[in-house]
């Protein structure tokens, strides 16, 4: 059984979306347009002779993700007769970004697209997003969206984007091994508890260890955050705040104790999920999204599967980033065209889409009034681990806002490996990669 899972698990983590739990494998079916890229569209046999609008949305991820995107655009083009939308596939987030940047400077983006958050400041700096403030109306209804993923929507007080794919990190854990282990199955709430928690999972006979942890950033800006630190302040690095600092010497001292297992490398991601899910380790650290694939492998494998905010300093408060995408529309396209991706970018975020694609993926709810829906309510009645990240938005904190913090993120990551894994000095390595980050800005 183990050998079967450990297949399906690899077969979905070669898909697996790092910053945002999503998948990548076979969808919708694949086209090849003019310009040499496979897309899928919705609405291919549309001609655009028909008096219609027409506009192309581009997105990422297929699988599941991409599955729902498909259906809601079919919908949109369903309920009214004035706009068609072409939705394409187009790869991953850095593959969409990379031949949205192309197109634009072609003259032939498209109109829509899936923008990961890490990029919006630096798309509408460059004069590639369309400003939506001036679109918004009372029936947007603004306040609905959750507050925790609106934060990265705004550039300098303009809106640009709206909550779409949203996601965050959360612990999850096997809560069979822990009532085994006679730990409390609610915890690890803090740090404190979490090396405690190891200490007693640890089995060196049969190399179990209470955490396995892919040196993932998401996680070490939840450990600075909720000591009170921010890797970015006012638009400037900050990478070596004394939260910072403290949380990269929490994960030394938890490693140099053998109290973790460290995978490295290309295939540490994945590595770090199979321990999990073959009972190697009783916790990890993954996407909110991830949940749909690993409840089901957790039944498979025989124990129950539980998740829990991300634990925090104890010192400090509970603290969590976001992921995912939002949905915006590119600039200098005409009136018309303006208006139309509008329409449909405000029907894609309403309510009801809302609550269809969160229960559909596993993705965040990006509305309030979305949680009130009979889907998922019914949802979060049979698998009430899927309600644990909406409610561990209450503590979401901001995207560092810097054109440079895509980099930062890879050398920051670099960084937290050598200190964790290698015992550098981590005062001294963070001083220098603020250097380093401080020259690039």
């Amino acid at each position: 059984m183990k050998r079967i899972t450990s297949l399906l698990l690899a077969i979905v983590m070669m898909f697996n979306l790092a910053a945002c739990g999503g998948g990548n494998s076979a969808g919708a079916a694949n086209k090849t347009n003019s310009k040499g890229n496979n897309t899928a569209s919705t609405d291919s046999e549309v001609t655009e002779d028909d008096g219609k609008i027409h506009i192309n949305y581009w997105y990422a991820w297929k699988d599941r993700i991409g599955e729902s995107k498909e259906k809601l655009v079919e919908e949109f083009n369903n309920s009214q007769d004035e706009i068609v939308v072409h939705a394409e596939y187009q790869g991953s987030y850095d593959e969409l970004n990379a031949k949205v940047q192309a197109a634009y400077a072609a003259g032939e983006a498209p109109e829509v697209f899936d923008c990961v958050i890490d990029t919006i400041y630096s798309f509408a700096n460059g004069g590639l997003l369309q400003e939506l403030t001036p679109m918004v109306t009372e029936e947007t209804n603004l306040d609905d969206f959750n507050k925790g993923l609106m934060m990265e929507g705004y550039v300098d007080g303009k809106l640009f984007g709206l909550p779409f794919y949203r996601s965050t990190p959360i612990l999850y854990k096997n809560k069979t091994m822990l009532e085994a282990a006679g730990l409390d199955p609610a915890g690890p709430r803090d740090w404190d508890e979490m090396e405690e928690y190891c200490r007693v999972l640890r089995d060196e006979s049969n190399d179990i260890y209470g955490l396995s942890y892919f040196i993932y950033i998401w996680i070490y800006q939840a450990f600075t955050a909720s000591g009170g630190g921010q890797l970015y302040k006012d638009g400037k690095p900050t990478i070596n705040d004394p939260a910072a600092i403290e949380a990269a010497e929490f994960l030394q001292r938890m490693y140099n104790e053998n109290l973790m297992k460290v995978p490295v490398g290309e295939q540490g991601s994945q590595t770090t999920k199979q321990d999990y899910i073959n009972q190697k380790a009783c916790f990890m650290f993954t996407s909110t999204a991830d949940l749909s694939y690993f409840l089901p492998l957790a039944e498979e494998n025989g124990f129950e599967l539980d998740v829990s905010f991300i634990p925090k300093n104890p010192k400090g408060e509970y603290a969590v980033p976001t992921g995912g995408c939002d949905i915006v529309m590119t600039s200098g396209h005409d009136t018309a065209k303006q208006e139309a991706a509008w329409k449909f970018i405000s029907w894609i975020t309403d309510t009801e889409q809302a609550a269809f694609s969160s229960s559909y993926t596993g993705y965040l709810p990006s509305r309030y009034s979305a949680l009130e829906t009979d889907i998922l309510k019914e949802l979060y009645a049979e698998k009430p681990q899927f309600k644990v990240a909406v409610d561990q938005l209450e503590y979401a904190i901001e995207t560092p806002v810097s054109e440079n913090w895509p980099e930062a993120i890879k050398l920051l990551g670099e960084t937290v490996t050598v200190t964790t894994t290698e015992n550098k000095d981590v005062k001294k390595a963070f001083d220098e990669l603020q250097a380093q980050v401080e020259a690039m800005e």
